[in-house]
Parts: C-alpha cells; sequence; structure tokens
C-alpha cells in the first residue's frame, strides 16, 4: 500500500474540489494519524476491513479535529440535537469531564465505532471494544498536540451558510447537497452509500446515452427523501442546526416537503404557474415558472409529464429531471392503480389525519378478529386465507348498506388497487416458511419471516430458542423491520430472550432508540401503507 495519502483523497470528504490554503496542514496531520494506525493498530483494522480503511479513517478523524477548529458547526451540531433528543451529549460514553467546542477523547471513541459501523454489515463492533478505547487514546494525543497551532479553515465554512434573505430553491438544494456529500461527518454514511447506489445504476442501466441524467435524478432524489445513520434525520433538518437556529431560513429549512416524483397531466398555465394534476391520485399542483427553463415545453392539455417536484416556501419547484412520455392507456391505468405512487401523496398535507383514523379502525377490527392479539403466527401458505378472511371481517364491521358496498367497489375500480389474489400473495407461496403477521399502528399490516423466534409468546407455538438469537439480530438490524415491530419484540418478550441478557444485549438496551435509527436509518419513521379513495 502507498504510504501517504494525498490531496484527492482529502478532498473527498470536503464540499470543494480545489486546494485550499489550510488543506497542506490538514492532509499532514491526516497522514501523522495513519502513521499510529500502522503501527499499532494494523492487525485489528487490516483483519476486519483491509487495508483501504487507513486513509478514508484518518481523513475522517482529521477532518473532525479542522471542524472543531474552525468552528463550522458540523460536530457540534450532532451533539446538541443528540442532547435535545436523548437529554446527554453522546451516545454510550462518559462524559463527566468534558469540554464543548474543544476536542474531546470521548468524541473520537463515538466517532471511530460510527466509522467501523458505518462502512460494513457484516459485523458490530460493540461500544466498549478495547480497541475503539486504544485507538481513541493514541489519536487524542496527537491532536492535544496540535490543538494550539492548526490553522482555521474559512474557506470550508462558506459551505455550510446561506443569505438570510434566500428564496430561490436551487440554491437551499445547493447547502443541502453540501451537507449530505461534501461532509465528514457523513463520509461513511451518504456519502459512500450515494457512490454505491450510482455504481449499481451504471452497471444496471442499458441506455448509457441517459445514464447522466438518470444519475442526476438519482442523486436529487437521494437529497431530499434520505436520512442519515446519525438521528435518522433528512439533509433539510442538519441543514436548520447547522445554520443556527437564529438564522431566519431555520424553520423554512424544516419546512421543505418531500420530492415527490411520478406522471402528471398537464392542465395549463398562467404567468406564475404551471398547472399538472397527478395521474396517481387526482391532486392539482401549480408548478411555479421560476423553476421551469422552458415554459413552452408545456402545451398541449393532457400531454404526459414524469417530473419531480418539492415545496419551498410555500412554492412548488420542479427538481431532478422531466420528459414527456407519449400517451399510454396501460400507464395510466397502472399509475391510478400503484399504492407505491400514492401514498407519498397523501402524506403531504390533509389526508394524514384519514390516514391516521383509518388505521385506528383497521387495528381495533384487527384485535377483535385475532382475539385481542397484535401479532400471529402461521405457515405461509396459509397467509392468503387469512388476510382474505379479515378483509371480509373488516368489511362487515363496517354495517354498510348493499349500495354502499356497491358504490365503495365502484371507487375501488376507480381509483384503487386493481391486483389480483395471486399478484398479492405471490412471494408468500413457499410453504416451509413460518410468518408474522403484526399490525402497526403506524403502518397497517407487517409481514415478516425468519424473525419468529425472536418472539416466545404463549401462542406462538413455533418458538424455538435456539435460533432466538439470531432471529432477534435480524430483527434489529434489518433495516426493512419497523421499529413498532422491535419495541412490541422488548415491550413483551425481552424478558425470555437471551438476547437481551447478554453484555451486548444489555448495551443495545441502554440505546436503543438511537441505535434504531441508526440500523433502520430511511426507515425509522414509519409511514402508513393505506391510501384514500
Amino acid at each position: 500500500m502507498g504510504k501517504r495519502i494525498y490531496l484527492d483523497e482529502w478532498l473527498k470528504l470536503k464540499p470543494y474540489n480545489k486546494q485550499v490554503v489550510t488543506d497542506a496542514y490538514y492532509l499532514q496531520l491526516s497522514n501523522k494519524i495513519k502513521d499510529i494506525l500502522i503501527k499499532y493498530h494494523w492487525n485489528v483494522l487490516t483483519k476486519y476491513f483491509g487495508i483501504k480503511i487507513f486513509n478514508p479513517l484518518s481523513c475522517f478523524i482529521a477532518s473532525y479535529f479542522e471542524d472543531i477548529i474552525s468552528g463550522t458547526n458540523i460536530w457540534t451540531s450532532f451533539i446538541e440535537l443528540h442532547q435535545k433528543y436523548y437529554n446527554k451529549r453522546l451516545p454510550y460514553y462518559d462524559v463527566g469531564e468534558y469540554y464543548e467546542g474543544e476536542i474531546n477523547e470521548q468524541d473520537i471513541r463515538f466517532l471511530l465505532w460510527y466509522f467501523l459501523n458505518s462502512i460494513q454489515d457484516d459485523k458490530f463492533f460493540n461500544s466498549n471494544n478495547p480497541f475503539i478505547f486504544n485507538v481513541s487514546e493514541d489519536i487524542f494525543k496527537i491532536l492535544e498536540q496540535e490543538y494550539e497551532y492548526a490553522p482555521e479553515n474559512n474557506d470550508l465554512k462558506k459551505y455550510y451558510e446561506i443569505d438570510e434573505n434566500e428564496s430561490n430553491y436551487y440554491n437551499v438544494r445547493k447547502l443541502l447537497n453540501n451537507i449530505f456529500f461534501g461532509t465528514y461527518l457523513f463520509y461513511p454514511d451518504t456519502i459512500l452509500d450515494l457512490e454505491k447506489q450510482q455504481q449499481q445504476i451504471i452497471n444496471d442501466f442499458k441506455h448509457k446515452e441517459l445514464e447522466p441524467k438518470i444519475l442526476n435524478e438519482h442523486k436529487d432524489t437521494f437529497i431530499i427523501n434520505n436520512y442519515t445513520r446519525l438521528m435518522s434525520l433528512p439533509a433539510k433538518e442538519w441543514a436548520s442546526k447547522i445554520v443556527g437556529e437564529g438564522h431566519p431560513l431555520s424553520k423554512e429549512l424544516l419546512q421543505i416537503s418531500r420530492k415527490i416524483s411520478g406522471f402528471f397531466f398537464y392542465k395549463g398555465q398562467d404567468e406564475k404557474d404551471i398547472f399538472l394534476e397527478h395521474i396517481a391520485t387526482g391532486k392539482r399542483f401549480a408548478i411555479t415558472k421560476k423553476s421551469i427553463d422552458h415554459p413552452g415545453d408545456f402545451s398541449e392539455i393532457d400531454s404526459i409529464f414524469h417530473i419531480g417536484i418539492v415545496r419551498w416556501k410555500g412554492e412548488w419547484w420542479f427538481s431532478g429531471i422531466y420528459y414527456k412520455k407519449e400517451f399510454d392507456a396501460g400507464l395510466i391505468l397502472d399509475e391510478k392503480n400503484s399504492l407505491k405512487k400514492r401514498i407519498p401523496v397523501f402524506l403531504i398535507d390533509a389526508e394524514r389525519e384519514a390516514i391516521k383514523k383509518a388505521l385506528q379502525s383497521h387495528f381495533k377490527a384487527f384485535l377483535n378478529f385475532t382475539g385481542g392479539k397484535q401479532i400471529v403466527f402461521m405457515p405461509s401458505k396459509e397467509l392468503e386465507g387469512f388476510i382474505k378472511d379479515f378483509v371480509k371481517y373488516f368489511n362487515n364491521s363496517l354495517g354498510l348498506s348493499k349500495k354502499e358496498e356497491e358504490e365503495a367497489k365502484k371507487r375501488t375500480r376507480e381509483k384503487g388497487l386493481l391486483k389480483k389474489d395471486n399478484e398479492v400473495f405471490q412471494d408468500f407461496e413457499k410453504e416451509n416458511e413460518i410468518a408474522l403477521v403484526f399490525f402497526n399502528p403506524e403502518k397497517g399490516i407487517e409481514i415478516a419471516f425468519f424473525i419468529h423466534n425472536a418472539f416466545p409468546l404463549p401462542h406462538n407455538k413455533y418458538y424455538n430458542e435456539k435460533e432466538s438469537n439470531q432471529h432477534v439480530a435480524k430483527l434489529l438490524f434489518d433495516e426493512g423491520r419497523s421499529k413498532e415491530l422491535v419495541n412490541y419484540c422488548i415491550d413483551n418478550c425481552k424478558k425470555n430472550l437471551p438476547f437481551f441478557n447478554s453484555t451486548e444485549g444489555k448495551l443495545i438496551l441502554e440505546e436503543l432508540d438511537f441505535l434504531l435509527r441508526f440500523w433502520k436509518k430511511n426507515y425509522y419513521h414509519t409511514t402508513p401503507e393505506m391510501s384514500i379513495l
């Protein structure tokens, strides 16, 4: 391996791509850290992570030091957010002797834990692993020696600032981009995530001439809709905190909507806006012309466009790419029948309360149907019958007249999901799997496999303690398993699960919500799988 870290590797953790005056100093510091890691910690790091870890880890720690010295407010924002959520500065580590705005060995311990657990998914490094303490102690000695002489990087601050009177969404998006993809703190998370996902797109995408546009659209959506491992927060919440709560735009940043991408009918325009109708839901949107360079592209009423939109300061802005689509009756039908396309629109505003009430009524019916059980277990071959029987039970519980039933069916045919039964249950046909059916009050019915041994409940006749540790780990670490299901397990089963009597299990319980945000990331914030007809 090369002995030195070079400038291009240092700049991977920065929001700029050309060297500034202080980079030479911090690059030299990165190499000092690397020398220590190689000299004293080579065996462990190469055993679990290979030789490629030394350069990014060294730059990562040096960037933390640069952040503290330069006052860019990145690390401080995390500390303050963690204090706000959990009433303490850091997870895991004792901060009885802690200096605000200065370097702390506890910070380095946590940063090592975070880095090592973010760049790979195969092994979970425990917070009290002696290796973490040993490395942080060695690194802290270097940073202490450099503290009085380290220069401020005043150029760095500019990339995390925004004008108090900024109204242009694209300048706001540039700030969000700098935070997600130009901030050392998120290097082992969002930066590497984006690189991995975009490489997959490049490998899979067949139309190379369209590849740049597809990559741009993917990154644009990632900036707005994805979350970080730390605190499971979107870029807008980090931006609000980093610019400072006293900044006039701090609260406005929090109000940025999620990005909606899909097919729309063009419905006309005036001097200010272009009017579109979301095909899947029929909802109308006014897109500000400030975000459309060529409004003449929109001319023929009811022509179909694929477009991404984001709401900023009460206006909908085009974001990403748009293109016109030839009329396609099949596409229109697919859009109207897609629950996935309907939900993001219905979760924006007014429909939230209606969906919440609908979930409550479904939950009550589910408990009545199962004899008071929120979770049930069965062979996968019984799933289809169970779901059909529950739907029939729920419909009967509504007490609808024949006329009301026919009207409901008509609405479903016109706007609802028309999947055939064999399409809905085609993934559940294997007869040798045990299915878990859980009613999640925040989501609806949740079906899962290979975690039933995490639930030693009296009515779970399939429970096998020998496999419980493996199933509990899958429940915790699997991003797709909801936090509500995890909490149900802990609230009802932890006393009878060997996993939570172990040292590792007890540590997990101490920081459970923080870890669920870390592991579930984009799925921590459960959304309903339900639509309004």
